[in-house]
């Protein structure tokens, strides 16, 4: 797939072959050997700039981040740090829970996933997709003689007040994940007070319109992201991660759903009689 608008262009394709990964698969090596076999085939290897996006799932599953399906209720309340909504389901499912996990991010169920896994058992999020995604960049880096190159870890995500799911950013390395305009100013000269762009995210979901959710391809590449790339190694080559994404605190204005308001309420006010 290419976008161009105003004579830049962002290419973005998704390879495939990588098969099933398993716990305890070098993740970063399985990647390596899928874009070194796309170029052979293509004859577009990876280039200074690009960022290669790799999903959660194939992150959790080669770090061991798999447990049994009967235990999901119990491993969402495990991963769960606050529980921000709630709502019954009928037929004896159990709950819908919007919850606070571990990592900071507000999702359904934690994050614990069922969908492309094997039978019997769910997904966990990664530990520290920062981490994984630093992981994987040096590796790269060393094996295809890159300097400038980035790595986003995505995980899917419903959104508040829009129907669907699209692909975020849980984790990243090698790139700026947020461009602050403030300060600028637009197109009418007018002063840009307000607009932080969130980089990453843009990148994670528009991976999934080439990788698919049924496909098999749980790896892109995103070309034509250069300016937001950086190189180098450490901390200033790797930038902070996607965890500087995620809102919390003062900054979060919707931290309960209308039932825990309630509640909470409710218990606030007898306390005070």
């Amino acid at each position: 797939m290419t976008a161009v608008l105003d004579g830049a262009r962002l290419t973005l394709w998704a390879p495939a072959g990588l098969g099933e990964v398993r716990p305890g698969d070098d993740l970063a090596a399985l990647v390596g050997d899928l874009l070194a076999r796309d170029a052979e085939g293509s004859g577009d290897p990876l280039a200074e700039g690009d960022v290669v996006v790799v999903t959660s799932k194939i992150v959790s599953k080669a770090e061991g981040r798999v447990v049994r399906a009967t235990d999901r209720e119990q491993a969402i309340t495990d991963e769960t740090v606050r529980v921000v909504a709630t709502r019954e389901r009928p037929d004896g499912l159990p709950p819908l829970r919007i919850v606070e996990n571990r990592l900071g991010l507000v999702m359904a169920a934690a994050g614990v996933d069922a969908s492309n896994t094997p039978d019997g058992t769910v997904l966990l999020l990664p530990e520290d997709p920062d981490a994984s995604a630093r992981t994987v960049r040096a590796a790269l880096r060393d094996r295809f003689g890159l300097d400038r190159l980035a790595v986003v870890v995505t995980d899917t995500a419903g959104r508040p007040w829009r129907d669907g799911v699209t692909d975020v950013a849980i984790g990243a390395a090698g790139m700026r994940v947020v461009d602050d305009l403030r300060g600028g100013v637009d197109s009418h000269g007018r002063p840009i007070s307000v607009t932080v762009t969130a980089v990453a995210d843009e990148i994670a979901a528009a991976s999934e319109l080439v990788r698919g959710k049924a496909s098999g391809r749980a790896v892109a590449v995103a070309r034509g992201l250069s300016r937001f790339v950086r190189g180098g190694t450490g901390p200033d080559g790797d930038g902070p991660g996607a965890r500087v994404l995620v809102r919390t605190g003062p900054d979060d204005l919707f931290r309960e759903g209308s039932a825990e308001a309630y509640a909470r309420g409710v218990a606030d006010g007898r306390a005070n009689r």
